[in-house]
């Protein structure tokens, strides 16, 4: 009995959703995917794939790596204990809003209204907190009643496209904000949270389902939460929120030095117990596995730099220890490690994450193999607009305050900067969101070195746009090499 032509299109379908659920960005650096090697072969096949164009965060990493050199060499304050403790506060609301962009650029989208979403959440998130929960009497009737119908459709547009986790999100920030629940740090970081995923559904819907492109989707959104800033706070006015202690210390404190090394305890023991355990697990039943040497090599040298890093934070770096102390691991760190892990597992270790894989590697191979393309295109609105809210978060608690520039200026630029210097493509398919964190430092580097270098905004602008340039250029040419190579 012969084959229908049906049953052929959805052979050859699978087969095409494979071969995109192989995530590049998924796959460890000497990672082997069918047969064992030793250690000196799986050495051979990482530079082969290297020559290859199978670069991942490399060049990143190299390029981090210079710019350490050449800042240390011309400052003497740069390569201070002060100066590399404070680059991860400076950079962090950058780096986890680029952590979000991943999430869309990895299915060949974009986000242009990313940054001005942080600002808004953000800015509700102070106005609720300032005005005791009362946004009604700072809004007026009129912007507040709006602003629950936005929320409101947001709730409904999820909803209608089965996406849970932001209806319910856009529902508990409309309780609140409708209830007028009385103002509490934690409510207000939830608030926030709240209000971005609402955001992320709406951008999501229109993407998806009404089929207007992203850049154009966005653009407009960008223009549209600007205003909305501005309504919301006032040109040239600021909501100051440094007098909430929780909310100013998430980018300004430092864990103690009991709870810096326990940090470190969970999350470099954390890494060991579970990259080893799955490794002897996998070995025991005679599964494909990295080569045990790699494995133990990887995990000291990530325990040993941990501990090192871990070590000099507990160092008081005040510039006057007499008077002040300064010690301990940021908070930040903390907070961008927590986001790191999340993101990786669920694009490594779910279903959904290779969903995303597939649908960014091939639209209509993923299609016709049943995944639910709309609905992977608007969730990932949704996941990047709820982790922008948290990155406005932590940089409204830098600056102690929130203005209707908050979002705005470069901070979009430099998230897409970050996603795609660490190796994300703009094409889609490939990448992680550990990216994001390599991509961004590059860029906090950069801002840092010049600055005190004493370098105008115009030189810092020109030298990050031509590292973003240089990115874009290795991404290009190396995915060409790939291409030549599977010829």
């Amino acid at each position: 009995m012969t084959e229908t032509p049906a049953k052929h299109e959805v052979g050859a379908s699978a087969d095409a959703l494979a071969q995109t659920q192989a995530p590049t960005g998924a796959i460890s650096d000497f990672g082997i995917d069918t047969t064992s090697m030793s250690t000196g072969e799986a050495v051979r096949d990482y530079f082969a794939r290297l020559r290859a164009g199978e670069l991942g965060a490399l060049p990143s990493l190299f390029g981090l790596l210079v710019l350490v050199i050449l800042f240390s060499a011309l400052s003497d304050n740069f390569f201070t204990l002060a100066n590399i403790a404070n680059v991860f506060p400076q950079g962090a609301g950058v780096i986890i809003i680029a952590m979000g962009i991943v999430f869309v650029l990895l299915l060949g989208e974009i986000d242009l209204a990313a940054g001005v979403a942080s600002g808004t959440a953000a800015s509700v998130m102070a106005l609720h907190y300032v005005h005791a929960g009362n946004l009604l009497g700072s809004l007026g009737t009129g912007v507040f009643v709006t602003f629950i119908a936005v929320l409101a459709v947001a709730m409904l547009l999820s909803a209608y496209q089965r996406i849970w986790a932001g209806a319910a999100l856009s529902l508990i920030g409309l309780l609140i904000v409708a209830i007028g629940v009385p103002a509490n740090a934690w409510l207000e970081i939830l608030l926030a949270i709240c209000v971005g995923t609402a955001i992320g559904c709406i951008t999501g819907f229109l993407v998806s389902k009404i089929g207007m492109p992203s850049f154009v989707v966005t653009l407009a959104l960008f223009i549209v939460w600007q205003g909305v800033l501005l309504q919301f706070i006032g040109e040239g006015g600021t909501i100051g929120i440094s007098n909430s202690d929780i909310l100013y210390k998430i980018a300004n404190g430092n864990l103690n030095i009991l709870g810096s090394w326990i940090f470190f305890l969970v999350a470099a023991g954390g890494f060991a117990v579970i990259t080893l355990t799955s490794h002897f697990k996998r070995l025991k039943r005679g599964l494909v596995v990295q080569p045990t040497a790699l494995v133990m090599v990887k995990v000291g040298a990530l325990v040993v730099l941990s501990a090192l890093g871990t070590w000099l934070l507990t160092i008081n770096r005040s510039p006057n220890k007499a008077v002040v102390t300064i010690e301990g691991v940021p908070y930040v760190i903390p907070i961008m490690l927590a986001l790191l892990v999340a993101g990786t597992y669920v694009l490594n270790r779910t279903k959904y994450g290779r969903y995303v894989y597939a649908v960014g590697g091939n639209k209509e191979a993923a299609r016709r193999a049943g995944i639910d393309v709309p609905k992977i295109r608007a969730s990932v609105f949704v996941i990047g607009s709820a982790i922008a809210a948290i990155g406005g978060i932590v940089a409204a608690s830098k600056v102690g305050s929130v203005s209707p520039q908050s979002g705005g200026l470069n901070t979009l630029l430099f998230a897409v900067g970050s996603a795609v210097i660490g190796g994300t493509s703009l094409f889609g398919g490939k990448g992680r969101v550990s990216d994001a964190v390599v991509g961004g430092l590059v860029i906090a580097v950069v801002i840092n070195g010049l600055g005190l270098l004493k370098q105008p905004a115009a030189v810092v602008n020109i030298i990050t746009g031509l590292v973003l340039l240089l990115a874009a250029t290795v991404d290009a040419l190396s995915r060409r090499r790939a291409a030549a190579s599977t010829r």
